[in-house]
């Protein structure tokens, strides 16, 4: 199967890992830097700008860029077909849905009814329990835990090992700091950490 990743960093690297455990062995990066061109990236060459995949109903794509703003921005351009990408060793219930551009890593679990919407990130060894809604272009960082009936706003981002307990809502473009534990609402925009969560 033929893949096209849409950006070369770091972030890219695990995404190439998943699609390859699923069965994915012809891919290939595009990334906007010029000097990379040839380059070779978790064994896929870097073979062009990410525009060239863009604008093409014919490709099959994913956008393998963390930063959510930029993530959000190139997926409202896309006329590429966004694949959803599950890794072999991630376990997600057949109730769940997943929108287009969604990525599931390693050791990641995602529980029945939950949702996720477009361009999500779930991050290494997540979980995300039943009845959750994660809105697109959401960022789930490795490690982080959502209790059931958890609502997380588009482009909101959860830190490494950040953790929110049952049936709160994380506003959209908000910012939840590494380990914080958030136990009340957090209002769009906003920045939480520590534990418990508070405003920065």
């Amino acid at each position: 199967m033929k893949l096209c990743v849409l950006g070369g960093g770091g972030h890219a690297k695990v995404v190439i890992a998943t699609a390859r455990s699923i069965g994915y062995a012809q891919i290939s990066v595009y990334d906007d830097d010029p000097a990379r061109r040839g380059e070779v990236l978790c064994g896929a060459p870097i073979v062009g700008a990410v525009d060239e995949v863009l604008d093409r109903a014919d490709e099959l794509a994913v956008i393998a860029v963390g930063d959510n703003a930029t993530r959000h921005r190139l997926m409202s351009r896309a006329r590429c077909e966004l694949a959803t990408l599950v890794h072999a060793r991630a376990c997600v219930d057949a109730s769940a849905t997943l929108g287009p551009g969604t990525v599931v890593f390693a050791g990641a679990v995602i529980q029945p009814d939950a949702r996720l919407g477009a361009g999500v990130i779930v991050n290494t060894s997540c979980s995300i329990d039943h009845d959750c809604v994660i809105g697109d272009a959401a960022h789930l960082a490795p490690g982080s835990h959502l209790a059931g009936t958890v609502t997380v706003g588009a482009g909101a981002f959860l830190g490494i090992g950040a953790v929110v307990v049952p049936g709160r809502r994380i506003g959209a473009w908000t910012r939840v700091g590494a380990g914080a534990v958030v136990v009340r609402d957090v209002d769009d925009g906003a920045t939480v950490v520590g534990v418990p969560a508070r405003s920065r």
